[in-house]
């Protein structure tokens, strides 16, 4: 068996997403993990459909139309970067299967060094409830509250950016092959071509130990973010997450 998950893992490309016909089974790989293995309330909330044909054609016109904007910095380099894990697929010979995924993020104040970051989830709210949308972005606004305040502590740095791991998940039938560290490594890597930007993201409980494994270690205590909602949310579920970074 563990032969069979090194061969695996070896056989696993790492590359960035370059078809809109991918973005199917990407949907499909962020809903099986944040869906229904981790429940993550607000990921939930922001994809209330998401167990539905109709969510699951929504949820992949929403990341295209995300893959379709991607800017461009002064070098030539797209600042949002979307990464697709495949493996051989028995069933399709000529076509790998999709199991993981990751968005990596050049964040910057500086005008051609990146996208600003912000703590505004976007249009993603307004198809919600009024209610859900409100928590939703509560809940964001202290979730990614850290990443900005650090793009602008860089904003004197040369080059004046971070390299933020915005999402990454893999396929729950896929997990523990060393997958997701491939799509880590993957922006790390990148981020030292970029002029060794220092990475940051907000981790899991379920992914911080891999993390940490490849570099980020956790701010002060290491304490979960604390979330800031209005009192009728308090009792909501909330998913435990920390903010991490590489260092300069």
């Amino acid at each position: 068996m563990a032969a069979a998950i090194s061969q695996q893992q070896a056989a696993a490309v790492v590359e960035p997403i370059g078809c809109p016909g991918d973005f199917p089974q990407i949907i499909h790989c962020i809903s099986e993990a944040f869906g229904r293995q981790a429940r993550d309330a607000v990921w939930m909330v922001m994809n209330p459909a998401w167990d539905t044909p109709q969510g699951q054609k929504d949820g992949a016109a929403q990341l295209l139309r995300r893959w379709q904007s991607t800017n461009l910095n002064k070098g030539g380099q797209p600042n949002t970067v979307f990464l697709k894990a495949t493996l051989p697929d028995p069933k399709h010979q000529t076509k790998p299967k999709t199991v993981g995924m990751a968005i990596w993020q050049q964040a910057s104040f500086a005008d051609g060094y990146g996208d600003p970051p912000s703590t505004d989830p976007g249009d993603g709210l307004n198809a919600l409830d009024p209610t859900e949308a409100r928590f939703a972005s509560q809940m964001f606004r202290s979730l990614w509250r850290r990443r900005v305040e650090v793009a602008k502590e860089k904003a004197n740095n040369t080059p004046p950016a971070i390299f933020v791991l915005d999402m990454c998940c893999v396929h729950p039938d896929f997990q523990r092959r060393g997958i997701a560290a491939k799509l880590v490594q993957w922006g790390l890597d990148e981020a030292k071509r970029r002029g060794n930007l220092e990475c940051t993201t907000e981790a899991s409980s379920m992914g911080r130990g891999a993390y940490v494994k490849l570099g980020f270690q956790p701010e002060g205590d290491g304490a979960d973010i604390i979330y800031e909602v209005d009192d009728e949310f308090l009792s909501r579920d909330k998913p435990p997450n920390v903010f991490l970074r590489t260092g300069s």
